[in-house]
Formats: C-alpha cells, structure tokens, sequence
C-alpha cells in the first residue's frame, strides 16, 4: 500500500516515500538478493506470509537494479493445472534448451510472482534450466507464501521476509501515518498483527491517531481480516458459531468443555472439528482435545467484535456466572458492564487490597484501573486511577502505566498523585523529576493523618536512594516508612529487603546480613519473596558467594505461578547475569542478558537498562566480538545526569571494553565520571562496583604510576577493614604492578602470589585469569622471561577455557615478544565440553563448517564459535592441527 495523502500531511512534508514505507525493516533482505545478483546464476525462493512485504521487496529490488534482460510472471490459481502457461509467458514457447540459450544470450533475470500459485511443469523447467546453467549470468526468482513450494522447488537459497520488529513497526508508524507510538504500544501492536506490515497499515489507517496515545486493551482485527474470517464464519453450522462466539468471550486458549457449556454445546467435537477445518481454531499440542486455542490475535479479535453488543453481555454474564476464579469472574463482569456501576467498582477495589497484599501487583493494577472507569463519584474515581498506575508500576507494566501519567498530571496535586508520579519517574530513570515531586509529596503530606500516604512516600523515597546508591538516605527513609506501615504491608517487605542492600553500602554488612535472614525467614512464597531473594542474591554477589547468589537470583527471576512482578524479575536477571559471569559460565550470563534485553525492549523500565547490557558489553568484548559489544554499549548509555546506578555499570561496560581493547587512556576516560561522584560511600564500598582495580590498572598502564599509587591507597585500607577476598585480589594486582614497574620485582611477586592465595578458595576464573596476565607481564617486563612464561601460560588457559579469545592473543603476544615459545598442547580433547567434541571429530573428519552445522543441527555462526574455543582450550591455530591432534589421540 503506497502512502495515504492524509499520512503525507501530517508532518512530513510530502518527503515520505512510497519506498521508505514499505522496505521498513527490510534492508537485510534487500541486501541478501542483491548478493545474490551478483553471484548469479542463481536460483532464489522469497518467501513470507501473504501481506508480509514479498512483492514489495521484489519490485524495490528490480528498481534498485535494473536489468537489460527480464523475464516477469505471475501465478495465477486458476492456471495451476494448465501445465506451460507461466513459462509461456515468461520466454513464449521456450523448453529448457530455449530458456537456457535464452539466459545465455546476456545478463538476465526471471521472475515468478505468487509462485505457489503456478503450474508445475513451468517451475520444473526453470529448475532444470538452472541446473544446465554454468557461466551464464542468470538468477531466478520465485516469489512465494512460507512452505507452499515442494522442497525440490525451494531452491539453494531462500530469503525469508519475516514479521517486524516493536522498532520497526514504530518506524512504519511514523512513516506511513505519522503517529509516534510508545515502545509497549508498539509492541502489543506487532504480537497482535504478527508483525505483518499489511495488518499494520490497516489498523493504522483505520482507527484515528489519537487513540494510540492511550493504552489499547483490545485491539480490533483490520477490516480485510474481519470480512474474510466473517465469511469463514458464516460458512460453519449454527452450532460452531455459537461454539466458537462463547470460546471467543472466555479468551485466546480456552478449555472446550467450558466453552461447550457456555454455549450450551452438547456435542462439542464436531464444532471443534469445523471450525478447526476452517483455520478459525486448533488444538494445543500436548493437551490432547481438552483445549483450542484461535491461530492468532487478529482471527480471535475479529470474531469477538462482530458478536452482537447483547449476545456479547449475555455471554459475559453467563462466564461470570460459571467461572470459578474470582479474577476471571471480575474480568467478565466488567466487560458486560454497560455504565458505570459502584457496586462492581467497589468489588474490584476490594479485590485490589487483597492482591496487593500479596504483592500481585499486575492483578491489583488491572482492578483498579477498572473500578476507576466504573466509579461514578469523581474523586474515587480519581483515587482509583492514581492507586492503579501506583501497582502497574510496581508490576513493571511502565508502557501501560506511562499511558495514563497524562491524566495522572491533569489531577490536582496531592501527596498520594506526586508519589505515584515519582515512583514512575524512578523507573524510568528520571532522577531529577523524581527528587522534585516525592520531595513536593512529603512536604505536603500529614503523617499523623494519612499514615499510609506517608509510608508509600518513604518507600518511594527508599527507591530512589538505592539508584542514588545512598545507603544512609536509603536506610534513613527505609526505618520511617517501616514505622509508619503495617509490618504485613507490601511495600514494608519491600522496604526491608531493599534495606539490606542500603546497609551494605553503607559498609554495614552484619547489619545487612542480618536483615536478609529476618526477611527471608518472615516471607515464604509469593510475589513478596521474590524481592527478597533478589535482595539477597544481590547481597552475597558482592560479598563474594556468587554460587549462592545465583542460586538466589535464579529463583527470583521467573514471574508466572508465583505473581512475581516483570520489574523485580529484570533486576534478578541483570545480576543473575553478572553472577554467571563471574562464575565463568558465560554462554548463560548471555542467554539471561538477551532474554533481559527482550523484555526491557518492550517496557521502558530504563532503570535497570545499562545494569542488564554491561555483561553482554563486557563478555562480547572480552571474546573479541566487537561489533556485538559495540550494540550493547549503545543500549548501556547513561549520562552524569542519570541515577548511579545507572551510571556505574554504563561506565564499566564501556570501560571494559576500552580495556579489551588495550585503550588504557579510553578506560580513564569511561571511568572517569565514577570517579567525580560525590558521596562516595557507597560507590567505593568493596564487592559491589569493581571499578577501583580497573581505573587503578590504567593508570600504571599510562605510566601514572605515582597517581596510581596515591589513588590506590584509601581503598586498600576501606578493603582491609572489609576484609573482602576478591576486592584485595582485585586491588592487589594493581600494588603489584605499581611495585614492579619501581624495580621493586620480589615485593610485586609477593603481593601477586598473595592476590592467587585470596582467590584460591574463590570460583572466580576471571578474576584469576585476570591477576596471572598482569603478575605475568610484570616479570616479563622485569626481564624473567621463563617465569613469565609459566605464569603467562597459566593466565592464557584460564582465559581459553573462558573464551576470551581477546586475552589468548594478547597472552600469545607477551609470550612470543617474551623470546619464548608458547606451549601448543593446551588442554587435553577429553576436557572439552560434549558440544566442543562432538565439533571436533567432525572437523578432524574434514567437514566443513557449513556440513558440521547440518550434521549437528545448529546453525553455522555456533560452529564457528565452538571452534574458536576448541582452538584456545587445545593451543592450535589451524584445521589441520586440529584433526593431527584429534587422530594422533583416537
């Protein structure tokens, strides 16, 4: 569809292009066929769903590159059985030799549209064409729906044009509308259309501007959708439309035997089995005939909004009445309400205070936001609306609560509206709006009268003090808020655990400890003891358990069966990830980083953003992926005027992969804004942040030894004091190369054997790795060459086994700069994971990267991957050495 003149007014100027909407998202592609162009001859499937953007692709492709010599057809479904007729049309009265003399003529391109579509015997032809083509300069194409062409017509190479991104679509939006969609809305927009940019445009084009600016609970299916699943409808018996109407009413998956009952079904098969037939509903695949769910969001939205307003409220009130969960009861009972009803209004609030008490934030949201559309006095109508976007934050639903905050600031300010505003603001990252209105809710607030206002402010002001990383404000307003509450309040919990993290960066780690066993003891279960063990498994990361830490965290990651809130989960991700990396386990701590990554890309919970893309910045860097590092560090941005934590990790990511690097001068400067933080309590206490070695290392490292010295010191002592293992390690390295590089090699290799002892107890391999390169460059520096060597060899198998394949090369080139030769053996075959060996014998065997990807099932980058490590681990360089040291072994 080209661009509407309506979309051209809006802004733009007349500039947007019919191009610039419609290859939105597609510049891969487009690139993969012009590859393919150049290494013709060629044979090309694109194929996608129908709407996905084939066609379009395929005529931008042939504008961008046009050719002297095209050949264009199109399939037509009532042809299918007239055996020639396409080909007829592409070269008349060709057979294979006169296509392939044809192709042979000169440069030239062939191109089947709606390929599924053509006869047989046509697309045989150009398939053996093809076959009987070598130098000639051809390429075909068959443009065709995903899986419709038998697999001996799919050709060498498939371009598969698939469904846009949250980002794309929020570009498409723009460009073919001019309507700026936030990144939740815009996410919900591509699950419920599938990403299709058909779909897109048409719901684009079809419900007004504004009403994207809100939150949208139930989106419609486009009016091509609705009139083609309204046919398929009207083609069932009676009984499967009133099957497949009560299905609709109770959700996307729902169970048969109460849709069955809802719709008064004595024999529910044989609906099921028709409206299976006609691709209105299938089966659940491990749940046998029990449930069905509707193939997508736009064919359930489609039948649910063309039942009748009154059979619709007649079915609600008949779920409500059958349904057994009160959440689900409450959900039918709004949706067939007509006007608003107190009543119900007053049953959803009460369902609110019961689900925030447990902490269910989501569900108390929901309610709430509700019972505020159902109140008809003005002021509980706006309570409810500000309490509701209270809990969808607290759940983490930011998109959805961000939607409302516009109503929220056309309110009269109030200490409960500026709280809520400000908890908003924390989440999103917004430390200077934040500190404005929960400093404007507490001066108005009365504790002596609005107890629980107070609390929620305290809490709030808590929140904000843990991103300032203030301990002593956070413990401050923590001890006020659990004063003013009920202990078995919520947010008190909430409170408490996040007071443990404050008292541990106030150097109060007894304190904290103590804290943690008291709140985990208190709470058991539910969305309350997942903030604990996040708490918790925070805690012990810094001081020096990781395995216990990830345990932790690991339990506080998942949110279903255990109404955990998203916020909470992102939070224990990010440090779940961090914990993995410190472990060593690093092809985990990526899984949970691009899950995390995934799921902030669909709210703006910014707040946690740089913690979560410092570890994928790090490990990327650190393997020598740089590009891969690069696109993290872009997420992992956070400016001086951000929250600290925020600006800590973004300057450690960056920071690390300056160092990968060899930018010592780079490192300074990343790190540099950590060091002009003020107050620094909680930014220099030991375990949390490790950046003091960093910093410390790059200054030896530009030969401001004295500076480093000086700087060294005061964390030393605050170490000392803290007695933390890792930390004197981490500090230790850098008092060995301050010692070293002032000739004074016998105090250095005391201090770098001191800093191995530390960690010896430790399952720390990075840490350990990282203090052999540098004990290991000191005395290669000093001049003994053979120690060096040994202690290098050392640090170069801690980081293979890693795969920090950045830290072998600089270890091979202090070895070799070093006079010596490094040892090759490395480890033994044995030693090498399941995976690793299984890539292994097949290369030894003399398979390709691309056979061994067949063979194993997985794609050609994970080959290519596991041998780079398989490399490292085993000291070799080549394939050749691999398969002489898999067969010299076997």
């Amino acid at each position: 569809m080209a661009i509407s003149g309506e979309a051209r007014s809006r802004g733009y100027g007349g500039l947007v292009s019919w191009h610039d909407v419609e290859l939105v998202g597609r510049r891969a592609e487009l690139a993969e066929l012009e590859r393919s162009l150049r290494d013709r001859p060629g044979f090309v499937v694109v194929e996608g769903e129908a709407g996905i953007g084939k066609s379009a692709l395929v005529a931008h492709f042939l504008s961008r590159n046009p050719q002297d010599r095209v050949a264009r057809a199109v399939g037509l479904a009532w042809e299918r059985d007239a055996a020639g007729r396409v080909l007829d049309r592409l070269v008349p009265g060709a057979g294979v030799p006169e296509l392939v003399e044809w192709c042979g003529a000169g440069p030239s391109l062939i191109v089947v549209e709606d390929a599924e579509a053509a006869d047989l015997e046509s697309l045989r032809v150009l398939l053996s064409a093809h076959h009987r083509l070598t130098d000639e300069q051809a390429l075909f194409l068959l443009v065709a729906r995903t899986g419709a062409l038998p697999a001996a017509l799919r050709g060498e190479h498939v371009v598969r044009v698939g469904p846009l991104a949250a980002e794309e679509v929020r570009m498409l939006a723009v460009l073919h509308a001019g309507v700026e969609l936030s990144a939740p809305v815009a996410h919900d927009l591509a699950a419920h259309t599938g990403g299709n940019p058909r779909h897109i445009r048409d719901l684009l084009d079809e419900l007004p501007p504004e009403s994207w600016q809100g939150w949208q609970p139930a989106l419609p299916a486009p009016r091509p959708v609705r009139e083609e699943v309204g046919e398929l409808l009207r083609d069932c018996s009676p009984t499967t439309q009133e099957f497949v109407s009560a299905a609709a009413v109770l959700g996307r998956t729902v169970d048969i035997a109460a849709a069955a009952e809802l719709a008064g079904t004595q024999q529910p098969i044989i609906a099921v089995d028709e409206a299976c037939a006609r691709v209105l509903l299938e089966t659940v695949a491990g749940h046998g005939l029990r449930v069905v769910r509707f193939p997508d969001p736009l064919v359930h939205a489609a039948i649910y909004h063309a039942i009748p307003p009154r059979r619709r409220h007649d079915l609600h009130l008949a779920a409500a009445r059958s349904s057994t969960a009160e959440e689900d009861r409450l959900q039918h009972l709004v949706a067939a309400a007509p006007a608003p009803d107190p009543d119900l209004a007053a049953r959803l609030d009460d369902f609110a205070v019961r689900q925030s008490a447990l902490g269910a934030w989501s569900a108390a949201g929901d309610a709430l936001i509700n019972a505020s559309r159902l109140s008809p006095v003005r002021a509980d109508r706006e309570n409810r609306l500000v309490r509701g976007v209270d809990a969808l934050v607290g759940a983490g639903e930011l998109g959805r609560a961000s939607s409302y905050s516009a109503q929220l600031e056309s309110l009269a300010s109030t200490p409960l509206r500026d709280a809520v505003l400000g908890y908003l603001a924390i989440q999103r990252g917004r430390a200077a709006e934040a500190e404005l209105l929960l400093t404007r809710a507490w001066q108005a607030c009365r504790p002596d009268r609005e107890p629980e206002t107070a609390a929620l402010i305290c809490q709030r002001r808590v929140l904000h003090s843990l991103s300032r990383w203030h301990g002593p404000d956070l413990t401050a307003w923590g001890r006020k808020a659990v004063g003013l509450a009920d202990p078995a309040d919520p947010a008190v919990v909430e409170t408490e655990a996040i007071m443990g993290l404050g008292l541990a960066a106030d150097g109060k780690i007894d304190e904290a400890r103590a804290t943690y066993r008291e709140v985990v003891a208190k709470i058991s279960r539910g969305a309350q003891h997942q903030r604990a063990q996040l708490g918790k498994g925070w805690l012990d990361l810094a001081l020096d358990e990781p395995q216990t830490a990830r345990r932790e965290l690991e339990i506080a990651v998942p949110t279903q069966y255990r109404m955990g809130a998203l916020r909470i989960s992102l939070w224990a991700q990010a440090w779940l990830a961090r914990a993995d990396f410190a472990l060593g386990a690093w092809d985990e701590a990526l899984q949970t980083v691009s899950r995390a990554a995934a799921q902030l890309a669909e709210t703006e919970l910014e707040l946690v953003r740089p913690l979560v893309h410092w570890t994928g910045a790090q490990i990327h860097a650190l393997r020598g992926s740089f590009d891969a590092a690069e696109k993290h560090l872009r997420l992992a941005t956070a400016s001086t005027h951000d929250y600290e934590i925020m600006l800590i990790p973004a300057c450690l990511a960056r920071a690390s992969c300056a160092e990968a690097q060899s930018d010592y001068g780079g490192v300074l400067r990343a790190l540099e804004p950590v060091v002009r933080l003020w107050p620094r309590r909680g930014v220099d206490e030991p375990g949390f942040w490790p950046w003091p070695d960093v910093y410390a290392n790059a200054l030896v490292m530009t030969n401001r030894v004295t500076e480093a010295d000086e700087f060294l010191r005061p964390h030393e002592e605050l170490v000392a004091a803290r007695g933390h293992r890792s930390a004197a390690a981490r500090l230790g390295y850098v008092r060995g190369r301050i010692l070293a590089a002032r000739g004074d090699l016998e105090a250095a290799a005391d201090v770098f054997e001191g800093a191995l002892e530390r960690l010896k107890p430790l399952p720390l391999p990075y840490e350990r790795a990282r203090v052999n390169f540098a004990y290991g460059q000191s005395l290669r520096r000093a001049g003994k060459r053979r120690d060096a060597d040994a202690v290098l060899q050392t640090s170069r198998e801690g980081w293979a086994a890693l795969g920090a394949n950045t830290y072998v090369t600089r270890c091979d080139r202090e070895l070799k700069a070093g006079g010596l030769h490094p040892r090759r053996e490395g480890a033994e075959l044995s030693e090498l994971t399941p995976q690793e060996q299984s890539v292994a014998k097949l290369v030894a065997q003399g398979l390709t990267n691309k056979q061994v990807a067949v063979e194993l099932f997985v794609s050609v980058k994970t080959v290519q991957f596991h041998l780079t490590r398989i490399y490292a681990k085993l000291g070799i360089r080549s394939r050749s050495e691999l398969a002489a040291r898999y067969h010299g072994t076997s």
